[in-house]
């Protein structure tokens, strides 16, 4: 019913793995920020419904993420963030806890001037592993999928000169199975005896349409993810890691230099439509501040 990973991941915008910026040689950026994702109801498989006992669920997480430029073509991004859970009405209590290490490496393949601006390549290939033994089978208040993952992705990006730039990307994820703390479960409804479960492999796709320069940033973003396998949420019953999780999300972003590297950026995204998820409204607020190292006179903005 929530996927805290999602909102983790597209509510960050500091020269992301799916974005179409980089950093130059020796650049350095880094990202702290706060994002909350509030529901009260979901999606069981196709069909839409609240739950009295729950209330409002609400997942808020901080994260701290880095991204340096080894080269004007080549970045190195890493980030973690830590989760909590809970809601309104259960008397259930949530998680809380850092959740996965995340490691990218983010390349440009073309870089070149077209039609009064740049069209770039890119490709972004990354891993993720749990760093806190939280447990995946309690969803929606587990923190995380405990899963380890990998993936791989494409980015599209045309920058006018005027500022104005348009961005399409497109990845899939792979994610190992993980072990619960029982010998058996409902997979497709058919009981498995065994403690080890099948996690989803994901999809997923973004467009974002805004507006750069050296003071501010704006855009428009729509972002989509779907697992590739999988079962539904049963009735009445608790999501669990195999369920094929789904959302369509359209947000705003935007991002404001209040003082050299310094900037302060907010967001806002809204779940539009789904399958075993929640339909969320997500809100976060941060601080980048990019600097460059070697060299203390020369400032990225």
């Amino acid at each position: 019913m929530t996927v805290v990973w999602a909102a983790v991941c597209q509510m960050a915008f500091a020269q992301m793995p799916n974005d179409g910026l980089m950093m130059q040689k020796r650049q350095w950026c880094t990202l702290l920020q706060y994002t909350q994702s509030s529901w009260d109801e979901y999606w069981e498989g196709a069909g839409k419904r609240s739950n009295a006992n729950l209330g409002t669920f609400t997942g808020q997480n901080i994260m701290l993420m880095t991204n340096y430029g080894i080269s004007d073509r080549l970045n190195v991004m890493a980030g973690v963030p830590y989760v909590w859970t809970g809601s309104s009405d259960s008397y259930l209590q949530g998680q809380r806890g850092l959740q996965d290490l995340s490691v990218f490496l983010k390349y440009e393949i073309v870089k070149k001037a077209l039609a009064g601006g740049e069209f770039k390549v890119q490709a972004t290939g990354g891993a993720s592993v749990p760093v806190t033994d939280y447990v995946p089978d309690f969803l929606p208040f587990s923190i995380g999928f405990q899963s380890k993952t990998a993936s791989l992705r494409g980015i599209l990006n045309f920058t006018h000169g005027s500022g104005l730039y348009i961005t399409a990307q497109a990845g899939h994820s792979w994610r190992s199975r993980i072990e619960i703390d029982r010998d058996s479960y409902l997979y497709n409804y058919e009981l498995q005896y065994t403690n080890e479960v099948p996690v989803p492999n994901v999809f997923d796709a973004t467009g974002r349409l805004g507006f750069i320069n050296r003071k501010v940033q704006a855009e428009l973003n729509f972002d989509y993810f779907s697992g590739l396998s999988g079962d539904d949420i049963r009735y009445n019953d608790m999501p669990f890691p195999t369920n094929k999780m789904r959302a369509a999300t359209a947000g705003i972003f935007a991002k404001y230099f209040i003082w050299k590297g310094l900037a302060v950026q907010a967001a806002a995204g809204k779940v539009l439509n789904g399958r075993n998820v929640g339909q969320s409204t997500t809100f976060s607020g941060g601080f980048t501040w990019f600097f460059t190292l070697g060299n203390s006179s020369e400032s990225t903005k």
